[in-house]
């Protein structure tokens, strides 16, 4: 766990790490986060999520607290408090405290709170289970229209991931009105065809634009591999000859199995494991 975090300006220790009762985070999930890699003590793709984050913060019109290099600097010295080696580092800015109201554009300017933490995650661990790959379930996509802006509305999510650990699964793979896949709940979703073509749905406001999604696609493009971007299906996905995740946590993740039907061969994919190798060459790793 977290041992210190960043609160409104202060770092306590985590049995002190306390938010407004009022705080509209709290009350109507008004707020916006970020979660970034963290390797060998550096933030992976920092400029990314920090420009990630200053989009949803002006999409849900929530002043910035202060600036990108401010912030950058409240995410290493988190990090570099909690003595985080490989892990990740944890983001969130919400538009601030005031007495209940549905409506906030008629109050008195409010100042944004802030919260960061950061906590070790086991490199060999996650390395163990991209070794095997993970299990999928497809569930309907019942969220909001604005899946575009990372905010902290997670409980379809949650609720997904419930739903998949019932059997035996790792995330849920949400699917449109239409049959087509959005994203995992967690993670964008990704298949590889027959052919070889690597196949993810295009970027709209029914999902993330996830960072690690983003530099894949400058691995895919730098060492020539085709690319479509498109929605697919369930039944399509059960039957391509590999199928992947990809998040700031798990990087590039073999997924093995969708539903009860194993993907391939059953195994993490000779493709999908090459990327995650490589996915470190691509990205940018900050400094300390």
């Amino acid at each position: 766990m977290a041992r210190i975090i960043y609160v409104n300006g202060r770092y306590v220790p985590w049995g002190e790490a306390w938010v407004h009762a009022e705080d509209r985070g709290f009350q109507f999930a008004d707020a916006i986060y970020e979660v970034c890699e963290v390797r060998h003590g550096r933030m992976i793709d920092e400029t990314r999520h920090l420009g990630r984050l200053k989009r949803s913060l002006a999409e849900l019109e929530i002043a910035a607290p202060m600036s990108g290099a401010a912030l950058g600097r409240v995410l290493r010295e988190t990090i570099r408090r909690n003595r985080v080696v490989d892990g990740s580092v944890y983001l969130q800015i919400s538009r601030g405290v005031r007495p209940r109201d549905f409506l906030f554009s008629d109050a008195v300017a409010m100042q944004p709170t802030i919260v960061c933490l950061a906590r070790s995650m086991s490199r060999q661990k996650n390395n163990a289970g991209a070794a095997v790959g993970i299990a999928v379930r497809s569930m309907p996509d019942i969220r909001w229209g604005r899946c575009d802006i990372k905010s902290v509305m997670l409980l379809p999510a949650s609720l997904a991931k419930e739903a998949a650990k019932e059997i035996g699964a790792k995330e849920a793979w949400l699917v449109d009105e239409h049959g087509f896949v959005t994203e995992g709940a967690s993670s964008n979703a990704w298949i590889i065809d027959k052919s070889g073509a690597l196949i993810t749905r295009q970027i709209d406001s029914s999902l993330l634009c996830g960072i690690t999604r983003t530099t894949l696609i400058d691995l895919i493009r730098r060492e020539g591999l085709e690319l479509i971007e498109r929605p697919f299906t369930i039944a399509e996905a059960k039957a391509a000859r590999e199928a992947f995740t990809t998040s700031a946590t798990a990087i590039v993740m073999p997924v093995v199995r969708i539903d009860d039907t194993s993907i391939g061969n059953g195994a993490p994919g000779i493709l999908t494991t090459r990327l995650r190798e490589e996915f470190h060459t691509m990205a940018e790793a900050a400094h300390r």
